[in-house]
């Protein structure tokens, strides 16, 4: 019988041989990137291990549990190195994902737009052919981390004579040149995530094309199911970490030159993968009984919905990766995991607020507004909480509305048949407006 060897036991060991907190954060990045552990998921040849999206979880809370810090946050780790993995070339491969899972260059995802949300296809950004270079001209929005972006997955129309999913094209575009202006907007949590993108005259190489050209849709729904899929299998409706305290990869975020160890947050437990697991609804029971709303029956019942919906999203991923080790796939997994997550988020959502009470009311937008507040009930629990009531209506709207992902169910998944009215093959400059 063959023994297959635990990946994160060879994790463990290169973590042994090669974390040092006092390397600056771009040379340790640099020995996780082109070691394959920063995107593990990522093929072999592509700076990844080939790991299942399971394992890659695995490695992730493996490396943290080491006391060592992970791979560079945001989305050209997440979305796209695999984008480029499975559709871009050699050369692209080399010349983009190694910069990403190095740290060396953040990224920005440029495909809403305000006429083309929900319905991506209909997006109206152009791109014009000009010898070697294409000539963009448009806007984008809801485009997070622009503004500490290096490049950008920019998706523009490049045939209007073709039917809207088939005349657009992905690019990789860079953010630091003339004709490229961000706006940031301010959220209700006070935060700007999120930025306008207007594109005048700006310029993209040919040879910064991912995949064929006029097959942009083919591409833009593998970033998607990337996204969807990383979206779905958050642990469980947790309470979000601090995007603050993250290190931020690009030259734009002024991170790179500092020390590794000072991003690393002390480990609440040891490494023992034997241990039991906590609840989902671990916090909020917490918090319950600090309000003494543990033996109210209608909060006991919100506590048991939290911890049985995050226990099924385990389940959910524990199914896809046996599936996947049996070389099947489970129809639209991806769009279920993130219509799950986004009920979760709000079920939590509305169950804090019933055990904050009025504490709910009190929320901090910046550090000394959480220095006053840390002493308040609830603490820092509390101020978690609130942050998390104000961003909760976000995922069921970004990376596709819950009302999209149940059209893809039930047309992709359940086999049921589609709207009346197929616009899908008119050519996109015959489209009525918002058609």
């Amino acid at each position: 019988m063959t023994v297959v060897a635990d990946p994160i036991v060879e994790l463990r060991d290169w973590l042994a041989a090669n974390w040092d907190a006092d390397l600056s954060l771009a040379e340790w990045w640099e020995h996780l990137g082109c070691s394959g552990w920063a995107a593990p998921i990522l093929p072999v040849d592509c700076y990844g291990r080939g790991l299942s999206r399971g394992d890659a979880l695995r490695a992730s809370r493996a490396i943290a549990e080491f006391g060592a810090l992970g791979a560079p946050f945001g989305m050209g780790v997440a979305l796209a190195s695999p984008t480029i993995a499975t559709h871009g070339t050699r050369k692209q491969v080399e010349r983009y994902v190694r910069a990403a899972v190095t740290g060396q260059r953040a990224w920005c995802q440029l495909f809403s737009e305000p006429g083309a949300g929900s319905d991506l296809a209909g997006l109206a950004t152009r791109a014009v052919r000009d010898g070697d270079v294409w000539v963009i001209n448009g806007q984008k929005v809801w485009t997070s981390g622009a503004q500490i972006a290096d490049l950008g997955m920019l998706l523009a129309r490049t045939d209007p004579t073709a039917p809207k999913h088939q005349g657009i094209t992905w690019f990789a575009i860079d953010m630091h040149q003339p004709g490229v202006e961000i706006r940031p907007l301010r959220e209700m949590t006070g935060n700007a995530m999120f930025n306008e993108v207007f594109f005048t005259d700006a310029v993209v190489p040919d040879d910064a094309r991912i995949g064929e050209l006029n097959n942009g849709w083919t591409v833009a729904n593998t970033t998607l199911l990337h996204e969807r899929s990383g979206m779905g299998a958050a642990a469980g409706g947790r309470i979000p970490f601090d995007l603050a305290l993250m290190a931020r990869p690009g030259t734009v975020a002024g991170d790179l030159d500092r020390r590794a160890g000072d991003f690393v947050r002390p480990v609440a437990s040891p490494t023992d993968e034997t241990r039991p697991r906590t609840s989902p609804a671990t916090t909020y029971i917490k918090l319950a009984r600090e309000f003494g709303r543990d033996t109210d029956p209608v909060i006991r019942q919100r506590l048991a919905q939290a911890h049985i919906l995050g226990e099924l999203t385990r389940f959910n991923t524990e199914r896809q990766k046996a599936m996947r080790a049996a070389g099947r796939d489970i129809p639209a997994i991806a769009n279920f995991g993130k219509l799950l997550m986004a009920h979760i988020l709000r079920l939590n959502r509305d169950l804090g607020m019933e055990i904050l009470g009025a504490r709910g009311t009190l929320h901090a937008y910046d550090a000394p507004g959480r220095a006053t507040l840390a002493d308040a009930p609830g603490g820092a629990a509390a101020q978690s909480i609130t942050a998390q009531v104000l961003s909760a209506q976000a995922l069921p709207i970004y990376g596709g509305t819950d009302q999209i992902q149940r059209n893809i169910i039930g047309e992709r998944a359940l086999g049921l048949p589609k709207e009346p009215g197929d616009l899908s093959r008119v050519p996109f400059n015959e489209l009525p407006r918002n058609g």
